[in-house]
């Protein structure tokens, strides 16, 4: 036993510490899932093997006419897409210093604008339609993004202050236009956008059945390493670190914290608003007014599971994504509400987050052991 404690707390407070952190979140994830399932009378198995099946990573008993395991699997990438952006915008955020809780805001915001100016005109080819969806969402999230940094340099108003209050905002404002000028009479949600304007192709029939290509996918994935090449490798990258490190010291060698307070919220408000077009415009192709979207807020749980790490956060995405994409399904065939996808993430949130007390915890016991190995030498000696 003594062993294995410490294989295990070697691992945590070694070099690939993070990736064992993350595995061990998971694994104390699935358990504690497991447990609940089994108090509610349920079989954990038969629910976790459901939750894959609903997102096309294992096989259904049986299909509807014209779908089949690549529909699932395509629908999972196009959800997946503005899941991995998002995350990217917090972690960039986050790397700074800056807690953004606004990212549901900015995706809501960019969306709406998107849909109202590109995706409502009928007139655009796709050549030209697509393209603009993605440079509004830049423009609207960045926008967004930085106006949270200048109240925080100018007025030092807490970012998750002013995020959580222009949430409500957005939300508010743009359910007031959704209802009163683009509402759909029948779902009470948004007018669906032109098919060209659409980031995620639809009907597509790849191997005999339907299929859905998510550009957004191929961005977010894009973007993953861009962030990963900014952090490790520019200047810009060093700076934003320096301010989230230690904002005392980043003044101190010379760097404009306010420069990049602003600068890094704006960069998050642009991944931001990339998650919200490929949302709404990508997965969804409507808007439910006044609502802001779970993925704003899953995406910290991504993040904080990737270990802020923009690589990291692909396999964090991948993870969660299956838990809120297989939930129907899951739902269906197990006999739990759906809802016990979005427990299951807070769970897996909670473990995540003590990333830092494992590795202190995992150093601490490597610190003993050598004390008392040092100590039964000397005894011996």
């Amino acid at each position: 036993m003594k062993t294995k404690r410490h294989i295990l707390s070697s691992r945590l407070d070694g070099k690939y510490a993070s990736v064992w952190v993350s595995v061990l979140a998971v694994v104390l994830t699935l358990i504690t899932s497991g447990i609940i399932l089994l108090l509610m009378g349920k079989n954990p198995l038969t629910a976790f093997y459901s939750f894959l099946q609903g997102c096309g990573l294992a096989p259904k008993a049986n299909y509807g006419g014209g779908s089949g395991m690549l529909s699932d699997l395509s629908d999972f990438l196009n959800y997946l897409a503005p899941m991995l952006l998002a995350s990217l915008a917090f972690i960039v955020g986050f790397k700074a210093g800056l807690f953004n809780i606004g990212i549901a805001g900015q995706m809501l915001l960019s969306g709406f604008a998107a849909t109202v100016i590109v995706g409502y005109n009928r007139s655009l080819p796709a050549g030209l339609a697509k393209p603009l969806v993605a440079v509004i969402g830049i423009a609207v999230g960045g926008a967004a993004g930085a106006l949270v940094g200048f109240l925080k340099y100018r007025f030092n108003i807490h970012e998750v202050v002013s995020t959580i209050m222009i949430n409500y905002i957005i939300s508010y404002l743009t359910g007031f236009f959704i209802n009163n000028h683009f509402v759909d009479m029948l779902t009470r949600t948004s007018r669906i956008c032109s098919p060209e304007s659409r980031l995620t192709l639809t009907g597509v029939q790849i191997a005999g059945v339907n299929c859905k290509v998510p550009f957004g996918i191929v961005i977010a994935l894009i973007m993953a390493f861009a962030v990963q090449f900014i952090f490790e490798r520019t200047s810009f990258g060093f700076e934003l670190k320096a301010v989230g490190r230690n904002i005392k010291c980043a003044k101190y060698i010379g760097i404009g914290v306010g420069k990049s307070l602003v600068l890094s919220m704006t960069f998050s408000g642009v991944l931001a608003g990339l998650a919200g077009v490929t949302y709404y415009l990508g997965y969804t192709n409507t808007i439910i007014p006044k609502t802001l979207v779970g993925m704003g807020y899953d995406s910290i749980s991504v993040a904080l599971l990737g270990n802020a790490s923009p690589v990291g956060s692909i396999f964090a995405a991948f993870i969660v994504s299956i838990f809120q994409q297989g939930a129907n399904y899951m739902s269906s065939i197990a006999g739990v509400a759906k809802e016990i996808a979005s427990l299951i993430t807070g769970i897996l949130l909670l473990y995540a987050s003590c990333g830092t007390y494992m590795k202190m915890k995992a150093h601490s016991v490597i610190l003993r052991d050598a004390s008392r190995e040092e100590q039964r030498k000397e005894e011996e000696t």
